[in-house]
Parts: structure tokens; C-alpha cells; sequence
């Protein structure tokens, strides 16, 4: 069951929902609208490894924008900390940004249960595509859980920034 805007509202007052910083003006009916971080980063390879930590840069996105390139993966994060122990959120883009071309979240929209942090946004412009930092990119619905709870305890807990992908570790692990 999806949550409504109020009581989105209700649960970070009670505090089963963090949203941080949260402002009340972007509760929508059923979701949050939440803004993009600061911070973008890309790999720097062509070819990119599961196995390997590619290598990865960022930089702090220009007040002025910055471009999107199509046939490229951004990283980039949300500015505010979001997460909860008791409802699943669930991220994509706002319609207003799917129009212009630009994928937010590519495949990765569930965050886990018990998951906490900035959340990592994976950008692909179908075109290119200029975004600025704090824009209103995306929004996060909320969504009951039922059975027994199991917290996220994974690699990317307590994230800040854009965080490039850990696979590799999954196979250090083996």
C-alpha cells in the first residue's frame, strides 16, 4: 500500500521516515519530490569491469549547469537523506524531468528497507540535457511492508554523495 502525501507527513513527524532536510511544499499527493545533490560523477573507462573498481571522477556541478551526455551514465545523489524502517521507498524521476529526456534512476528505484543516506541517482539523457544542482529532479513514494522486517545492512549504508558501483566487492566476497 502506498502512502499518502499527509501521511508521508505524519511518519517523518513521528520520525519512521527521515527525510533530511524535509520540506512540507514538495509533499505531492502520494510521494515527495526530492532535489538533486551537488556532486556528479562519471567513469572514466570505456569498457567497465563488474569485476574491477573502475576508476571513477566527480566534481561539484556548476551553479550555471551542467551538460548531460547521451551514451553515458551519471552519478549523481539527492540532496536530502532519505530513508525508513518500517516503508519501502521507491525513487523515479519527476514527470517534468522524463519529458526532457533524462532518465534518473535508469533501473535501481527500490531502496531497500533500513536503507539510510543520500541516494545515488543513475542519470542517462536520451539527449543532452543541462541540470543544475538542488534541482527538483526526482520524487519518492512510500510503501507499507508486510511479514517480518530485515534491515539493510549492505556496502552503500549511510551513503553521501554519489557512490559508484561495488559489484566488484560481491566477487572479492566469493
Amino acid at each position: 500500500m502506498i502512502l499518502t502525501g499527509p501521511e508521508i507527513t505524519s511518519r517523518v513527524e513521528r520520525g519512521d521516515i527521515r527525510i533530511d532536510p524535509f520540506d512540507t511544499s514538495r509533499i505531492q499527493p502520494n510521494s515527495y519530490d526530492f532535489r538533486l545533490g551537488d556532486r556528479i560523477g562519471w567513469y572514466t573507462s570505456d569498457i567497465l569491469d563488474c569485476a574491477r573498481d573502475n576508476p571513477f571522477t566527480q566534481q561539484t556541478i556548476p551553479t550555471d549547469g551542467f551538460e548531460l551526455q547521451p551514451h553515458r551514465i551519471y552519478l549523481a545523489s539527492t540532496r536530502e537523506r532519505i530513508g525508513s524502517d518500517t516503508c519501502v521507498p521507491i525513487i523515479r524521476a519527476r514527470s517534468s524531468i522524463a519529458r526532457l529526456g533524462l532518465f534518473v534512476h535508469v533501473t535501481a528505484d527500490l531502496i531497500d528497507l533500513g536503507s539510510h543516506g543520500q541516494l545515488t541517482l543513475q542519470l542517462h539523457a536520451v539527449q543532452p540535457v543541462i541540470i543544475y544542482p538542488r534541482l527538483l529532479i526526482g520524487q519518492v513514494t512510500f510503501w507499507e511492508t508486510t511479514g517480518d522486517r530485515v534491515l539493510y545492512a549492505g556496502k552503500y549504508q549511510h551513503s553521501h554523495g554519489p557512490q559508484p558501483s561495488k559489484a566488484h566487492l560481491d566477487f572479492e566476497a566469493r
